[in-house]
């Protein structure tokens, strides 16, 4: 009798374990998927940038500073977009941000631009890449906190190790860069 209590103990130990050790994975798996999220909106703006730098090219040619630091900047994004740091990733957008409000501040000086449909439609295009860059840092940060709030409770907390999964950084926006460039005119 006393045999068979301590095999179903153990059973149920080790139901436990496996159920505890997916959870972790499960909730790990989903918060790098949402950080692929992320990449996926930043690769996104990075290549809208140089159709709306060649839009403003053609009226403002004598800026070449700012078209130098917004390629820069695009770079910056693409190489940070290709790992897994999540500082690299929020600096890289921090600095394509202030690139692109140089750009549209040139932009502003010439109305004929402002009105050119090209102009408009990537403006467009990047207002809304914007809005689903915003979506996805925000269901990035949910799954974090799902991640982080197991990692650090009981009973999950004593499968880490096992299961391989630790508290991940949350997505967040440099000081100063907590809301997207303002693209409207």
């Amino acid at each position: 009798m006393t045999l068979t209590i301590v095999l179903i103990a153990l059973a149920v130990l080790v139901l436990f374990g496996i159920y505890a050790f997916n959870k972790l994975r499960r909730a790990d798996i989903g918060a790098e998927e949402a950080l692929g999220g992320i990449d996926v909106q930043l690769t996104r703006r990075a290549d809208l940038i140089p159709n709306l730098v060649n839009t403003v090219k053609g009226y403002a040619q004598h800026e070449r500073a700012v078209f130098d630091e917004v390629t820069k900047a695009r770079a910056g994004v693409t190489e940070a977009a290709a790992g897994g740091d999540v500082k690299a990733k929020a600096e890289a957008e921090a600095r394509l941000d202030q690139a692109l409000v140089d750009l549209f501040a040139v932009a502003e000086a010439y109305p004929d631009l402002k009105a050119s449909a090209n102009f408009q439609e990537l403006q467009a295009a990047l207002a809304d890449t914007e809005n689903q860059l915003s979506f996805a840092r925000q269901y990035y940060n949910d799954a974090v906190r799902k991640l982080n709030e197991l990692v650090k409770t009981i009973p999950w907390m004593f499968f880490n190790g096992i299961a391989g999964v630790k508290e991940r950084d949350f997505y967040d926006a440099p000081v100063g860069q907590e809301a997207p460039p303002n693209v409207q005119f």
